[in-house]
């Protein structure tokens, strides 16, 4: 995970965004919230989220996670109904999403493209025509129903393969 080519390491999940119906047959709220913000006001609730995907599950060393770029990006943050932080990711001020991360109990819900599609929307808010990311192989999936496209060949980021992975906003 360099901090060079800012890279989207987690497979968040492999759900679509859930569609759910109450008793009545309306769509019902999702049960989290999302936030945006910069590091200094997300840090404390993204940085153990990232540790604990990347580092303690992925074996990613911790000088590979953490890195400067944390300072200039937008940060979004998934949070339950109690304000617990659920999952992660972040947009770079090239367009570039990465640092994808969901905590492994509350995977497949959706979380990870609602975080997605924030950042999506994000960009698009900036004025960038598309958006790229470096996609762990075994989530391209995850990002192909996003609308994410493959490009170039596999390659070891973190001793990982990755995949870069572009959408067309």
């Amino acid at each position: 995970m360099s901090t060079s080519d800012h890279r989207s390491e987690m497979p968040i999940d492999e759900s679509p965004v859930p569609q759910e119906l109450g008793a009545s047959g309306q769509q019902e709220e999702n049960p989290w919230r999302l936030e945006l913000g910069d590091w200094s006001t997300l840090q404390a609730s993204a940085a153990p989220i990232r540790l604990e995907v990347f580092v303690h599950e992925q074996q990613v060393p911790l000088e590979e996670e953490i890195d400067a770029m944390d300072a200039v990006c937008v940060h979004a943050v998934a949070f339950d109904a109690q304000g617990c932080a659920l999952a992660t990711g972040r947009l770079l001020p090239d367009g570039h999403i990465g640092r994808m991360a969901v905590r492994k109990t509350v995977r497949a819900q959706g979380l990870g493209s609602a975080v997605l599609n924030a950042l999506t929307q994000q960009a698009r808010q900036k004025g960038f025509v598309e958006v790229v990311l470096s996609a762990q192989t075994h989530a391209k999936g995850f990002y192909l129903r996003h609308g994410f496209v493959p490009e170039g060949v596999e390659y070891l980021d973190a001793n990982i393969p990755h995949i870069l992975m572009r959408k067309m906003l």
